[in-house]
């Protein structure tokens, strides 16, 4: 049985790292400003989703299974909301992120960089919104991947359907500008960007970041993404 402790929504509240992403979600008012909200940008899934996901799948990618040993790279709680068009948090809706861990590899069998892979970081993660549109992560920093500036990978699902595949990534990363994806966004850019802020007093260097995802009205064709794996099905 696997008696891992899963983070939840109160132990982040009452952590010091939410008084730094209490104030931007202050931001985000449900219903509030609506017309100057802007859809989350869709981006490539990319080629590594993992094509095996692990036992583990909770909100904590630190901590595998009923491990002592936690992944390596820098703490970061990321948190954020699931907005709808008009700026009504959607609940229940399920987040996954992945990323490459310190060591930039994937999850995934594929990447030519799986035989450096740390064996005590998830990988991959999944958090069911509340009634607020929240989710929360604990995770690492992301790291570069070669050909790519550091960024996390994002799904977000209503039901069944895929409403929403996108990255997030590092304001003020000197590889951001030499990156395709992130260059490719725009002014766009700067809706999936953001700081990974220091938490004061920390004792072991924790992070914060904060992401607000606003959905569009309808699901994705995840057909249309040519960087998608074709062996990967749902």
């Amino acid at each position: 049985m696997n008696h891992k402790p899963i983070y939840t929504r109160r132990d982040f509240l009452g952590s010091a790292a939410w008084t730094l992403t209490a104030g931007v979600a202050a931001l985000y008012v449900p219903g509030a400003f609506a017309q100057q909200l802007q859809q989350t940008p869709r981006q490539t899934e990319g080629p590594y989703y993992p094509n095996k996901l692990p036992l583990d799948t909770d909100n904590d990618l630190l901590i595998l299974n009923d491990n002592i040993t936690p992944g390596v790279g820098e703490v970061t709680h990321l948190t954020g909301r699931v907005l709808d068009a008009k700026g009504q948090p959607v609940r229940n809706a399920v987040v996954e992120i992945w990323q490459c861990d310190n060591n930039g590899a994937y999850l995934h069998t594929a990447d030519p960089n799986h035989g450096k892979l740390d064996k005590n970081f998830q990988g991959f993660g999944r958090f069911v919104t509340g009634s607020t549109g929240e989710y929360y992560f604990r995770t690492i920093k992301p790291v570069p991947y070669p050909g790519r500036t550091p960024h996390i990978h994002y799904i977000v699902k209503q039901g069944d359907k895929r409403m929403l595949t996108t990255q997030l990534y590092i304001k003020g990363h000197p590889g951001n500008p030499k990156d395709g994806i992130w260059k490719g966004l725009g002014q766009k850019a700067d809706l999936v960007t953001t700081d990974f802020k220091p938490i004061k007093d920390s004792k072991i260097g924790e992070l914060a970041a904060h992401f607000e995802i606003v959905l569009g009205v309808t699901p994705e064709d995840v057909k249309t993404d040519r960087f998608r794996d074709p062996q990967r099905r749902g």
